[in-house]
């Protein structure tokens, strides 16, 4: 992820996220050290709309040097209390967005252990509800967070463990990580390169391969031949810059992406939903309207599945859903029925821009 709600725990984060927009420009230059159009090898399908879907966070954004705890859950539950509260929220963003798919941290601590066993509860409950799920490894926090995978000892482990709990669910997807930025292109390609070599028996078509950096463009790994089958992630948000007219964001997303659509999901996007903007309606002036309105129709445009950054994250002024109900039987309210209006765009249904 990108986005977190505050100032100070915003900065270092946007930071880098300038560093990695700089190597694009919105003119439609291409990325450093990556083609703008790079041959998309063997696709697992024609195009990815069937993902179409929402983040489930650790409140800490999941960056965690411990048990991870997705809002609305608690690590000391057990399997079946994380089951029945994860049906009810899964079956809430599919009430109330049309979600069909849940994007899901996982961390060395939090699948080594015996917590392992609990965090199942939120997976099996998505894909016992027909949901896709996608695992992805986040890193550590602090020093930890530079964007390498902190300790392979535990990082392989960690997907020995999870790979076989679920190599035979077709609805779980697996990310081997979450925004390598701390690799070159070529590091970061080699790494998925190994993970595909050592579980060879999982469906290429399983498996969501970030782009680099900050999965910021896919065009890099889109043209090694090494990864060909898989799926490609791409993040992309509208903080990257202070302003941007809406043609300018449709050619900023459509760089990173080169000719790699029909590989990509967009699986981190987002924008501020609790600050009152409406999306829905044409506002040149404003950034953050822009932005959203470009992509979700060069989403819809484009064929391609997207997953939004976060649909829940306490505390997150993104988040387009909130807990209510009880702590035993959460439920979710959406916060910005405009911003939820332009998911449904982006995923086939609803209703375009009004001028």
């Amino acid at each position: 992820m990108r986005k977190t709600p505050t100032r100070a725990s915003r900065t270092p984060r946007l930071r880098a996220a300038l560093v990695a927009v700089a190597v694009a420009a919105v003119t439609g230059t291409t990325l450093a050290g990556s083609p703008a159009v790079a041959s998309s090898g063997a696709a697992p399908t024609t195009d990815t709309t069937q993902f179409k879907g929402v983040n489930w966070a650790d409140p800490r954004d999941n960056f965690a040097d411990d048990l991870l705890q997705l809002s609305g859950l608690s690590t000391t539950d057990t399997y079946r209390q994380t089951y029945a509260k994860a049906t009810r929220i899964i079956a809430a963003f599919r009430a109330n967005l049309g979600a069909n798919t849940v994007r899901l941290p996982i961390n060395p601590y939090t699948v080594n252990g015996a917590y392992w066993k609990s965090y199942r509860g939120v997976i099996d409950a998505a894909s016992d509800q027909g949901f896709k799920v996608i695992v992805s490894y986040w890193e550590g926090t602090g020093a930890q967070k530079d964007g390498y995978i902190d300790d392979t000892a535990t990082y392989w482990p960690m997907w020995d463990t999870v790979v076989k709990a679920y190599k035979n669910d077709k609805r779980v997807y697996f990310e081997p990580m979450n925004e390598p930025h701390g690799y070159t292109d070529t590091e970061w390609a080699d790494i998925a390169a190994k993970w595909l070599s050592t579980y060879s028996k999982v469906p290429r078509n399983r498996v969501f391969v970030s782009g680099a950096g900050y999965n910021d463009h896919v065009t890099s790994v889109c043209a090694d031949p090494r990864l060909k089958g898989t799926y490609l992630s791409l993040h992309h948000y509208g903080f990257w810059k202070e302003y941007a007219t809406y043609d300018q964001w449709v050619a900023d997303l459509k760089v990173r992406i080169g000719d790699c659509a029909n590989r990509t999901v967009a699986d981190e996007f987002g924008a501020p939903m609790t600050t009152g903007l409406n999306y829905n309606v044409k506002t040149p002036d404003d950034n953050f309207v822009n932005y959203v309105q470009a992509v979700t129709d060069t989403f819809r445009e484009l064929k391609m599945g997207s997953v939004y950054w976060p649909g829940l994250r306490t505390d997150d002024t993104y988040s387009v859903q909130t807990l209510t109900g009880t702590t035993a039987r959460p439920w979710l309210a959406t916060t910005n029925q405009s911003g939820a209006d332009r998911l449904a765009w982006a995923w086939g249904r609803g209703k375009p821009v009004k001028g």
